[in-house]
């Protein structure tokens, strides 16, 4: 009797059986041997969360074949599930549905590939049998040697991720990277290289140390129309590792102790930037110049030249690098992480409930209690010591004292006004009222103001 035990579902002929009929049945293995080198499509029920595909046994079936399409329109993920669970196959397997929905694929209880809409994944099975798992085949793919690339494009922010590693020499015939592209190692680009941004250190905020700092290297050539100044200042741009006068990054929060910075190096050894020393600004026209952090060494266009700038919190958000000797060779760098804001320095925690920012008049910036020039009105019975600004009724039948601020400046303005029939003691806690060493007197229904205008005079009624 035949069996169909085989990872193809082949039929196997037992001794003696299929006489007369033998050869058709080897040719029809023969084909499906075929078909498992083939390309198949199978298409799923729409919106279906689940799909089955089971290789028949000793007939043709899309899911013997080496490639296989899936096709149909989802609404969500569909999880599918290839059969029998006991055959061991290598398929590439590729997510053609619509409705830009993932498919998990899975054999047994084992582990499932997800594969992306629009991706396709090289996926084994491990014939396990109700355990059975799905394991994608290169996700620790080594490329190790020469890897020749006909044409890469690389958009947005490329990623390397997982166990990926190239080593060796990569040859690129056409690179275009308009995202945050890094090329190291034994890299041979030929061809038309455009790259948007530079030196991944520094994009993705790497830690460089006084002693080991974020490098730019810094080269000085002729302006293009890439250059945000064309046509203004000197004709001459300066140039980062090989882009011209780029916005760049910079990085860094904290200074808690004295290695904290992030720290950029601008290296200048390059013939190029001789006469074009490279210093900071607080704007482009280099008004006002920055120098909190910032180093400089040799002279620009000699070996060992650079400027170099230590970078955190403090660090103005944006600064621009420009030529201390001619104009808008350059551009800006940004500091994302700045609690100074072009000068302006924030505060680092926040005030207390209904207080607001105040300046010092030399551009930091603090929380403070702000108030007019009287407080609220306080309603007295007793004895009470005011402080400047109070506005004090005393609304009592017998006499009260009300003692003046010990210690007044000029300006300093109390109000008091007596009713409910008793009589107010102003008491000048040693100081004068009128000129006058002595405590005044309001009766029952009057009011005084008293201003504070020197030790002389002190309190003064008006």
């Amino acid at each position: 009797m035949a069996t169909y035990v085989n990872d193809l579902r082949l039929k196997e002929i037992t001794t003696g059986d299929e006489s007369g009929t033998w050869g058709t049945s080897t040719n029809t293995n023969l084909e499906l041997i075929a078909e498992a080198f083939s390309f198949g499509t199978e298409a799923i029920t729409t919106n279906a969360d689940t799909h089955t595909t089971t290789i028949a046994d000793g007939s043709t079936d899309p899911g013997r074949s080496l490639f296989l399409k899936y096709t149909g329109t989802l609404d969500s993920t569909c999880t599918i599930t290839i059969g029998p669970n006991t055959i061991s196959k290598l398929w590439l397997i590729e997510n053609a549905t619509s409705g830009s929905q993932s498919i998990i694929i899975k054999q047994g209880s084992g582990a499932t590939v997800t594969i992306a809409n629009g991706s396709t994944k090289a996926i084994y099975s491990d014939g396990a049998g109700a355990g059975g798992a799905m394991v994608d085949a290169f996700v620790d793919l080594d490329l190790t040697g020469t890897t020749t690339v006909a044409g890469l494009t690389a958009s947005g922010a490329s990623t390397l991720s997982g166990g990926a590693t190239i080593s060796g020499t990569t040859a690129v015939a056409t690179l275009t990277a308009s995202g945050n592209a890094t090329i190291s190692g034994n890299a041979s680009v030929t061809g038309n290289v455009t790259a948007a941004n530079l030196n991944a250190d520094a994009t993705a905020g790497v830690y460089g140390s006084s002693s080991s700092p974020v490098v730019f290297t810094v080269t000085v050539a002729s302006k293009t129309s890439a250059h945000p100044y064309n046509g203004d200042g000197s004709s001459s741009g300066y140039f980062f590792d090989g882009i011209e006068s780029p916005a760049i990054s910079l990085h860094g929060t904290d200074s808690v102790t004295a290695n904290s910075e992030y720290v950029y190096r601008f290296d200048q050894a390059d013939g190029s930037n001789s006469g074009h020393p490279l210093l900071f600004y607080m704007d482009a026209a280099k008004t006002t110049a920055y120098t909190t952090g910032v180093t400089t060494n040799g002279t620009p266009g000699s070996a060992g030249a650079y400027t170099q700038i230590a970078v955190d919190r403090e660090t103005p958000s944006v600064l621009y690098y420009q030529c201390s000797s001619h104009a808008y060779m350059g551009n800006y760098a940004y500091n994302a992480a700045s609690t100074n804001l072009n000068g302006i320095k924030m505060p680092t925690a926040d005030g207390s409930s209904g207080q607001v920012l105040s300046t010092n008049g030399s551009g930091v910036l603090s929380f403070a209690t702000v108030g007019g020039a009287y407080n609220s009105w306080l309603v007295k019975t007793s004895a009470y010591t005011a402080v400047a600004g109070d506005q004090i009724i005393v609304n009592s039948a017998s006499a009260v004292t009300i003692t003046l601020p010990a210690s007044a400046s000029a300006g300093n303005t109390v109000i008091i006004k007596a009713t409910g029939g008793g009589t107010v003691t102003v008491g000048r806690n040693s100081q004068k009222i009128n000129s006058t060493a002595a405590d005044g007197t309001i009766l029952s229904g009057s009011s005084s103001q008293l201003v504070f205008v020197d030790a002389t005079i002190g309190f003064l009624e008006i």
